[in-house]
């Protein structure tokens, strides 16, 4: 950097520091620029570097049609008096992707169907949410019975006690732990009892997973399932429905809708990893780094949705990279293509389509529309909505300009040379 554009910064940090420090003998803003040099002379250069160095590298990127990434490194770094400043300067510059192919790509899926016994699987399991359940009179505890008991843990797990005041239980129900069932069949309300229950090796609760623990139960009550019976009249308590055939069509289109969708997702996560793996091109490793971050707060907050006390979670920085490094490398190899995709497509969201998608949050959150959308101008999320629905529209776009096969996928076909 030439050595008067120096002098001229140099000479404003050191008035602007003049107003502020307080010299003996000298009134503020009065001592003598030669004394605040000498005296303040490694807050001056380091002012100095701070105000230059990040004005000199934006220029020269935009000179030299560079776009870079993540925080540049200054080295051999000569600042006299009187001298040009002389420095390197090296960082990451955002890759020059060169597309492939990306239309016509094979990918596996076929339009789903769904048979009578689906049908009929879907309306029972609508059938037992809408069960009620009553009380029976004082009798012992059989196969079929809800046991209504106050349960408790006399060892605890973790350290901390199981301890539920009004809990049901069906006796040799398939979602009960058999160990349950054994010690509670042939109780009766106001019996109390204690025994041990071994939870499965795969049971959902991870901190209870092939534990034992030591149990004390009152049972307070017997219950039985009513179920409601499939007819005309169960429709029409259901929603906008005549009759038992209007309903069974509805659950066979939310069926087909459901697993559409999600053959479709699989189908569109098929062919971003093809797309990947027909594109090579250096990615920063800031980018890289800033996915794993990424994945690492997704991570943090779903442990503390669980319950986790993530504060005080340490994570390991470098084996975590190490672990996770091939998976970030290629999301954002997917999202560098999708997003170069668009640009040559001419593929984003409209204005309505995000407009649409903010109300739909606001009414989720139920805030005003205008308050939300003023939050998502000043935290960034609206250009993360407008960039979802844009990725989104982008993977359409690919599902749609890919041959769809029933059976095996094929490989991805080179592009052809011209």
């Amino acid at each position: 950097m030439p050595a008067d554009e120096v002098a001229r910064e140099t000479d404003a940090v050191i008035d602007r520091l003049k107003q502020r420090v307080r010299l003996p003998g000298f009134r503020p803003g009065k001592a003598p620029a030669g004394l605040i040099r000498r005296q303040f002379a490694d807050d001056i250069r380091q002012q100095v570097l701070e105000n230059l160095l990040p004005r000199f590298i934006e220029q020269q990127a935009k000179e030299e049609d560079l776009e870079p990434v993540g925080s540049p490194s200054v080295t051999d770094l000569k600042f006299e008096d009187g001298e040009p400043l002389v420095f390197t300067v090296e960082f990451e510059v955002a890759p020059e992707i060169e597309l492939g192919q990306y239309t016509d790509l094979t990918v596996t899926y076929a339009d789903p169907e769904v048979t009578e016994e689906d049908v009929e699987t879907r309306i029972e399991e609508i059938r037992q949410r809408r069960a009620e359940f009553v009380n029976v009179d004082p009798r012992p505890l059989e196969d079929g019975d809800f046991a209504v008991l106050e349960l408790k843990s006399l060892d605890g797990v973790d350290g901390q006690p199981i301890k539920q005041d009004d809990i049901h239980l069906e006796i040799g129900g398939e979602d009960t732990v058999a160990g349950f069932s054994e010690a509670l069949r042939g109780a009766s309300p106001g019996d109390e009892c204690e025994f041990d229950v071994t939870y499965p090796e795969d049971y959902g609760q991870e901190k209870l997973a092939g534990k034992t623990v030591h149990f004390h139960a009152v049972v307070k009550g017997v219950r039985r399932k009513e179920l409601p019976e499939i007819n005309d009249e169960f429709a029409q308590d259901l929603g906008d429905f005549q009759n038992v055939g209007e309903l069974r069509e509805e659950v066979r289109r939310a069926i087909h809708g459901e697993r559409q969708f999600a053959g479709q997702q699989a189908a569109k996560d098929a062919l971003v990893e093809q797309l990947v793996d027909l594109h090579e091109f250096p990615v920063p490793n800031a980018y890289v780094d800033r996915q794993i971050r990424s994945r690492l707060e997704q991570g943090l907050r779903q442990l503390a949705s669980e319950g986790v006390d993530i504060g005080k979670y340490k994570p390991n920085w470098d084996e975590l990279r190490e672990r996770q490094k091939d998976r970030a490398l290629r999301e954002v190899k997917a999202s560098l293509l999708l997003s170069r995709i668009a640009e040559r497509e001419a593929i984003g969201p409209t204005r309505d389509e995000v407009d649409r998608e903010v109300e739909r949050i606001a009414r989720q959150q139920r805030e005003p529309v205008a308050a939300v959308r003023m939050r998502f101008e000043k935290d960034g999320t609206l250009g993360r909505i407008a960039g979802h629905l844009q990725t989104q529209k982008v993977l359409d776009y690919l599902f749609e300009h890919a041959r769809k096969v029933a059976g095996e996928a094929e490989s991805a076909e080179a592009p052809a040379e011209s």
